[in-house]
Parts: C-alpha cells; structure tokens; sequence
C-alpha cells in the first residue's frame, strides 16, 4: 500500500433513503426507514473509499467484517451521510470506525474491516471457490 494511511484518515459518502432501502421481507415493507442492511452497505463503502487511494496498481482489497449499531431511524427521502474513519492500518488490513448521520442526528454506528492482497493471489483464492 502506499504511504500515508493512518488513524484520522477519513472518507464520506451520502445517499438519501428511498423505498427499495426500506426493511421488506417477504415483499412487505416493514417500516419507512432506511434498512440495516442498507446502512452496512454504505458503511462498507465508505471504507472502501478510505482504502482506494491508497492501493498500489497491483493490490485489491476485500471486505471481511462489519459491526453495525443501528440506533435511530432516517425516513424515507432523507440524506444520510456516513464516515469512515482509519483507526488501524497495516499493508494487509484496514480497520475503520463508522457513523451514520441524519443531520445531527447519529443513526448508526459500527466497524469496517477489509484485507489487501496481491491481485494474483485473490485471483487465485477465487478461482478455487
């Protein structure tokens, strides 16, 4: 990986909540609020923009775990804007801390890991899988 990413390194993005986000199960929609799942979503790729600048021509990165707490609700055509920011780095591991936010509202917070390899080597790993 290249230089430069360390604890405080931060990266956002934004969406605004529409209804294929919504909790549906079995084709109900269970409520008017953006979903967990649609929150992880984010969180994972908020981290992975943190993670983008930073890979070398010949390295990928892979998401491996998320933890997410999802404490209050962002109603349908809300923007929620999530934080992804660096607390460990290492060439083979990103961790960062996350928050979702609906204005000054925080709606969920959480972790994001991701693995980097060699692309030859996770071409490898998921080939044989």
């Amino acid at each position: 990986m290249k230089s430069g990413l360390i604890p405080g390194v931060q990266a956002d993005v934004g969406f605004v909540v529409s209804e294929d986000m919504r909790p549906i199960f079995d084709g109900v929609a269970v409520h008017d609020v953006c979903s967990t799942w649609s929150l992880v979503h984010y969180m994972e790729l908020a981290g992975r923009k943190v993670l983008l600048e930073y890979l070398e021509p010949q390295e990928e990165g892979v998401g491996s775990r998320v933890e997410c707490d999802h404490i209050g609700p962002a109603r349908l055509g809300r923007t929620v804007r999530v934080v992804a920011t660096v607390t460990s780095a290492t060439d083979r591991e990103l961790v960062c801390d996350v928050e979702a936010s609906c204005g000054d509202r925080v709606v969920a917070t959480g972790k994001t890991w991701q693995r980097v390899f060699p692309r030859e080597a996770l071409k490898r790993i998921l080939d044989r899988g």
